[in-house]
C-alpha cells in the first residue's frame, strides 16, 4: 500500500482528499502546514506528497523547497494543489522542485490519474537508476562532455538532486539562467528530461569532480533507500 502525504490547511478538503484517496486503496498522512508536513515526512517518509500553495507559517513552495534540500525528500514525487491558475504560478511550482501542478477546483480521479502516473515514473527511475549506481563503470575511454564550463557546473548540480532555485543559490545565477542551461544540455544530449540525464551519466561512468566529503552513488543511493 503506497502512502500519500496531504498538506493542506483547508479541513474540509483535507478531509475529503483522505477519504477519497483511502477509498482508492492508498494510505494517507495529513499535515496543515508545511512546517507541520515536514515533521511527518522525517518521521515517516511517503511515497508520494500532495500540497497547497497558499498556506501559513510556510507556504506550498517554502515546503517543496524545503523537502528538495534534504536527502530523503530529493527524488520523492510532489504534486501542487492551487488556486493560483496563472502561468508564472506553475513555473515557479516547477522551478521548486514540485513535479505535476493540478489547478482548483479539480475532478479527484484527475488526481487520481496524476498520483498513479507520477508513481509509476518514480517507481520505473528508482530501479534504473538503483541498477545503474550499483554497476561498476565500463572501463572504456570517456568522451569529453559537450558542455561550456557554466552548463558542466549546472549539469553536476542537477545530477546531485537540486532543483533550479537550488543551483540558482549555490551558483549565484537566476532560475532563468539555470533553466537556459538545462535546456542546452538536454538539447547537446538529445535527451527528455532529468530522469534521462541522470541515468545517461551513471549509465556511461561519468563522475563529477572530486569531493572527498561527498560520494555521489551513495548519496543517490542513500535517497532512494530513504524514499523507499
Amino acid at each position: 500500500m503506497k502512502t500519500i502525504l496531504v498538506v493542506d490547511d483547508d479541513t474540509t478538503l483535507r478531509t475529503a482528499l483522505k477519504r477519497y484517496l483511502e477509498s482508492r486503496g492508498y494510505s494517507v498522512q495529513d499535515s496543515e502546514s508545511g512546517a507541520q508536513a515536514l515533521e511527518v515526512f522525517e518521521q515517516s517518509p511517503p511515497d508520494l506528497v500532495v500540497s497547497d500553495v497558499m498556506m501559513p507559517e510556510m507556504n506550498g513552495y517554502d515546503f517543496c523547497r524545503r523537502l528538495r534540500a534534504t536527502r530523503s525528500g530529493q527524488l520523492v514525487p510532489f504534486i501542487f494543489l492551487s488556486s493560483k491558475a496563472e502561468v508564472e504560478d506553475r513555473v515557479q511550482g516547477h522551478d521548486m522542485g514540485a513535479d505535476d501542478y493540478l489547478i482548483k477546483p479539480f475532478e479527484p480521479r484527475e488526481l487520481v490519474a496524476k498520483i498513479e502516473a507520477q508513481l509509476e515514473r518514480a517507481r520505473r527511475t528508482h530501479a534504473e537508476i538503483l541498477k545503474l549506481v550499483q554497476q561498476s563503470p565500463p572501463g572504456e575511454i570517456l568522451q569529453p562532455l559537450p558542455f561550456t564550463p557554466s552548463e558542466e557546473k549546472v549539469f553536476w548540480e542537477v545530477i546531485k538532486g537540486h532543483t533550479n532555485k537550488q543551483i540558482a543559490d549555490r551558483l549565484f545565477v537566476s532560475s532563468r539562467t539555470v533553466q537556459s542551461h538545462i535546456s542546452n544540455i538536454l538539447n547537446k544530449l538529445q535527451l527528455e528530461n532529468r530522469a534521462q540525464l541522470v541515468r545517461f551519466c551513471y549509465e556511461r561512468g561519468y563522475k563529477p569532480p572530486e569531493d572527498p566529503k561527498e560520494d555521489p552513488k551513495d548519496e543517490i543511493e542513500d535517497a532512494l533507500q530513504a524514499d523507499q
